[in-house]
């Protein structure tokens, strides 16, 4: 999708090393258009993290490709109980539940409770 000026917005707003864990921040509209960006992103902090924290708190609408790409992005991480979703706004969890994959991932509050997590 596009932004509101007509440019496609980049769905990874931001990625942070924090102490072992890589933090992904997305944004916007999370689809078959973006997916591969998305991909990426996860792909490469899968390398060498303890732990992976993936921040839905800015995402609007997420589609099943790119439920799809949080799955192979989870199963890139050794420690699968290490990757995070967090702070998924209502229409996110939405296709979490209806999806069912809320009962495969860790989802957290917050970025924060994701990383003070237990893993």
């Amino acid at each position: 999708m596009s932004s509101d000026d007509g440019v496609h917005q980049d769905p990874v707003s931001a990625v942070r090393h924090d102490d072992g864990a890589v933090v992904v921040a997305l944004v916007g509209e999370l689809d078959l258009y973006n997916a591969g960006a998305v991909r990426q992103a996860l792909v490469q902090a899968c390398e060498g993290a303890q732990r992976v924290v993936v921040d839905l708190s800015d995402v609007r609408f997420i589609d099943s490709t790119a439920l799809g790409v949080l799955i192979e992005g989870r199963s890139r991480l050794p420690n699968r109980g290490a990757f995070f979703l967090a702070a998924p706004g209502m229409e996110t969890r939405r296709a979490l539940e209806v999806s069912g994959l809320d009962r495969h991932f860790e989802i957290a509050e917050s970025v924060e409770s994701a990383l003070a997590a237990e893993i």
